[in-house]
Protein backbone atom coordinates (compact mmCIF):
# COMPACT_ATOMS: atom_id res chain seq x y z
CA UNK A 1 0.00 0.00 0.00
CA UNK A 2 1.33 3.44 -0.86
CA UNK A 3 1.60 6.29 1.61
CA UNK A 4 -1.28 8.80 1.52
CA UNK A 5 -0.21 12.04 -0.16
CA UNK A 6 -1.27 15.68 0.08
CA UNK A 7 -4.82 16.00 -1.19
CA UNK A 8 -5.73 12.35 -0.54
CA UNK A 9 -8.59 11.41 1.74
CA UNK A 10 -7.09 10.38 5.08
CA UNK A 11 -7.51 6.64 5.67
CA UNK A 12 -10.03 5.91 8.41
CA UNK A 13 -8.70 4.23 11.52
CA UNK A 14 -9.81 2.68 14.76
CA UNK A 15 -7.46 2.01 17.67
CA UNK A 16 -7.46 2.17 21.47
CA UNK A 17 -5.89 5.11 23.26
CA UNK A 18 -3.91 4.95 26.52
CA UNK A 19 -7.19 4.46 28.44
CA UNK A 20 -8.39 1.63 26.20
CA UNK A 21 -11.04 3.89 24.63
CA UNK A 22 -11.49 3.27 20.90
CA UNK A 23 -10.62 6.35 18.85
CA UNK A 24 -11.47 6.92 15.19
CA UNK A 25 -10.73 9.43 12.46
CA UNK A 26 -14.48 10.12 12.19
CA UNK A 27 -14.54 11.78 15.63
CA UNK A 28 -12.28 14.53 14.24
CA UNK A 29 -14.58 15.41 11.33
CA UNK A 30 -14.79 19.19 11.05
CA UNK A 31 -11.53 19.63 13.00
CA UNK A 32 -7.87 19.65 12.04
CA UNK A 33 -5.75 16.75 13.25
CA UNK A 34 -2.04 16.18 13.63
CA UNK A 35 -1.57 12.40 13.42
CA UNK A 36 2.04 11.57 14.24
CA UNK A 37 3.64 8.14 14.10
CA UNK A 38 6.60 7.43 16.36
CA UNK A 39 8.63 4.29 17.08
CA UNK A 40 8.63 3.80 20.87
CA UNK A 41 7.50 5.38 24.13
CA UNK A 42 10.15 6.88 26.41
CA UNK A 43 13.07 6.74 23.97
CA UNK A 44 15.19 9.86 23.35
CA UNK A 45 13.85 10.92 19.92
CA UNK A 46 10.24 10.03 20.67
CA UNK A 47 10.37 11.83 24.01
CA UNK A 48 11.88 14.94 22.40
CA UNK A 49 9.13 14.94 19.76
CA UNK A 50 6.29 14.42 22.25
CA UNK A 51 7.64 17.07 24.62
CA UNK A 52 8.05 19.60 21.79
CA UNK A 53 4.40 19.03 20.80
CA UNK A 54 3.43 19.31 24.50
CA UNK A 55 5.35 22.56 24.95
CA UNK A 56 3.50 24.14 22.01
CA UNK A 57 0.13 22.50 22.66
CA UNK A 58 -1.68 25.78 23.35
CA UNK A 59 -0.54 27.08 19.95
CA UNK A 60 -1.97 23.94 18.33
CA UNK A 61 -5.29 24.42 20.13
CA UNK A 62 -5.37 28.10 19.18
CA UNK A 63 -4.80 27.09 15.53
CA UNK A 64 -7.66 24.57 15.78
CA UNK A 65 -5.61 21.35 15.84
CA UNK A 66 -6.08 18.17 17.82
CA UNK A 67 -3.04 15.87 18.20
CA UNK A 68 -2.84 12.08 18.30
CA UNK A 69 0.37 10.08 18.60
CA UNK A 70 0.49 6.53 17.23
CA UNK A 71 2.93 3.74 18.07
CA UNK A 72 2.82 -0.02 18.50
CA UNK A 73 3.27 0.27 22.29
CA UNK A 74 0.55 -1.01 24.61
CA UNK A 75 -2.05 1.24 26.26
CA UNK A 76 -0.26 0.65 29.59
CA UNK A 77 3.04 1.85 28.12
CA UNK A 78 1.26 4.91 26.69
CA UNK A 79 -0.30 5.70 30.08
CA UNK A 80 3.12 5.62 31.74
CA UNK A 81 4.71 7.76 28.97
CA UNK A 82 1.84 10.28 28.95
CA UNK A 83 1.93 10.61 32.75
CA UNK A 84 5.72 10.81 33.04
CA UNK A 85 5.92 13.73 30.57
CA UNK A 86 2.51 15.35 31.25
CA UNK A 87 1.43 14.94 27.64
CA UNK A 88 -1.89 16.75 27.04
CA UNK A 89 -2.86 14.70 23.96
CA UNK A 90 -3.85 11.07 23.49
CA UNK A 91 -1.68 8.23 22.25
CA UNK A 92 -3.05 5.39 20.14
CA UNK A 93 -1.91 1.81 20.62
CA UNK A 94 -1.57 0.12 17.23
CA UNK A 95 -0.25 -3.28 18.26
CA UNK A 96 -1.80 -5.02 15.24
CA UNK A 97 -0.26 -2.39 12.86
CA UNK A 98 -3.61 -1.64 11.17
CA UNK A 99 -3.25 2.15 11.45
CA UNK A 100 0.42 1.94 10.47
CA UNK A 101 -0.43 -0.11 7.40
CA UNK A 102 -3.26 2.25 6.37
CA UNK A 103 -0.78 5.14 6.44
CA UNK A 104 2.16 3.07 5.10
CA UNK A 105 4.32 3.78 8.15
CA UNK A 106 5.08 0.12 9.02
CA UNK A 107 8.28 -0.35 7.05
CA UNK A 108 11.36 -2.51 6.68
CA UNK A 109 14.26 -0.96 8.59
CA UNK A 110 17.95 -1.81 8.91
CA UNK A 111 20.09 -1.24 11.98
CA UNK A 112 23.62 -2.57 12.28
CA UNK A 113 23.01 -4.90 9.33
CA UNK A 114 19.88 -6.38 10.88
CA UNK A 115 16.60 -6.06 8.95
CA UNK A 116 13.35 -5.71 10.87
CA UNK A 117 9.91 -4.14 10.58
CA UNK A 118 9.25 -0.93 12.48
CA UNK A 119 7.56 2.45 12.57
CA UNK A 120 8.59 5.16 10.12
CA UNK A 121 8.49 8.49 11.98
CA UNK A 122 6.02 10.45 9.84
CA UNK A 123 3.39 13.09 10.62
CA UNK A 124 0.17 13.65 8.71
CA UNK A 125 -1.69 16.93 9.02
CA UNK A 126 -5.35 16.29 8.22
CA UNK A 127 -7.75 19.15 7.47
CA UNK A 128 -11.36 19.65 8.57
CA UNK A 129 -12.63 17.80 5.50
CA UNK A 130 -10.58 14.69 6.28
CA UNK A 131 -7.98 15.30 3.58
CA UNK A 132 -4.22 15.13 3.99
CA UNK A 133 -2.96 18.71 4.06
CA UNK A 134 0.70 17.95 4.73
CA UNK A 135 2.99 14.94 5.10
CA UNK A 136 6.16 15.49 7.13
CA UNK A 137 8.52 12.60 6.43
CA UNK A 138 11.71 14.20 7.75
CA UNK A 139 10.68 14.96 11.31
CA UNK A 140 12.92 17.20 13.40
CA UNK A 141 12.07 15.71 16.81
CA UNK A 142 13.25 18.74 18.80
CA UNK A 143 11.48 21.29 16.57
CA UNK A 144 8.51 19.37 15.21
CA UNK A 145 5.94 21.98 16.23
CA UNK A 146 7.69 24.57 14.07
CA UNK A 147 7.55 22.15 11.13
CA UNK A 148 3.78 21.96 11.50
CA UNK A 149 2.83 25.45 12.65
CA UNK A 150 5.53 27.37 10.79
Amino acid sequence: MSRPAVGDKAPSFQAPDQNGQTRTLAEFKGRKLVLYFYPKDDTPGCTAEACDLRDHYKRFLHAGYSILGVSTDSPASHTKFKTKYSLPFDLLSDQDHCVHEAYATWIKKNMYGRNYMGTDRVTFVINEKGRIEEVIAKVDTKNHSAQILG
